[in-house]
C-alpha cells in the first residue's frame, strides 16, 4: 500500500577511509597465524590469516563495527 504522505527511508551515508589496521592479538594455527586487527581510526574489527611469514595477511572475515 502506498500513500502520498510517507517519507522516503533515509540511507545511512558513511565516508570511506583507508583503514589503519593495528593487531590486537595473534595466534599460531596449523593454517598460519590468525591476526585480530582493529582500525585505529574508526574502531572497525577484522580477522586476518597470515599463511606464510613472508606474505601479507589476508582477510578471513568481513569488517565489523566495534
Amino acid at each position: 500500500m502506498t500513500t502520498l504522505h510517507t517519507l522516503p527511508i533515509p540511507h545511512q551515508i558513511t565516508t570511506a577511509h583507508e583503514h589503519a589496521w593495528v593487531a590486537d592479538s595473534r595466534h599460531p594455527t596449523s593454517e598460519g597465524v590468525i591476526v585480530y586487527v582493529r582500525c585505529a581510526g574508526c574502531g572497525t574489527h577484522r580477522v586476518d590469516l597470515q599463511a606464510h611469514p613472508l606474505t601479507p595477511p589476508a582477510a578471513l572475515s568481513r569488517e565489523t563495527s566495534g
